[in-house]
């Protein structure tokens, strides 16, 4: 996996991401460190990938599982360490997922799966940050 950050000066502390798949993204920082507030700070991008990493997990483990899944909404919450380097010390996601008959056990089962063996993402954050979930199941 490669990926190419570019600093764009014109805006001051705005950078664009190329990723090896060929997406580019944007990044910027506040504006009290120089920034313009134009797109996500770089550790709001690495929050936002941990989710939609575990709600990819979640939704094809489901899938495979051959359950009717319609939805899968991931709201994660999350605290820094004060102190540099602001790491995440605390990481809380919590799973709406929608369906037709899909078991609590089910959603359950897909969400530890993620997070204990398949989540890149959130098995490294773990590393540093308590990881938390709860979920709720939406009949659709």
């Amino acid at each position: 996996m490669e990926c190419t950050i570019h600093w764009t000066p014109g805006t001051g502390m705005g950078f664009v991401a190329e990723t090896g798949s060929g997406h580019v993204l944007n990044m910027d920082g506040a504006p009290d460190g120089g920034g313009r507030n134009l797109a996500p700070r770089p550790m709001e991008v690495v929050l936002a990938g941990t989710g939609g990493c575990t709600a990819y997990d979640v939704v094809l483990i489901l899938k495979r599982g051959r359950h009717d899944v319609r939805g899968c909404q991931v709201k994660l919450s999350s605290e820094r360490a004060s102190e540099d380097p602001k790491v995440f010390t605390r990481i809380h996601m919590h799973f709406v997922v929608s369906g037709r008959g899909v078991p609590a056990s089910a959603v359950e089962r897909a969400i530890a799966l993620s997070h204990e063996r398949y989540c890149s993402a959130s098995i490294m954050l773990g590393k540093t940050a308590s990881i938390t979930t709860s979920f709720e199941l939406v009949e659709a």
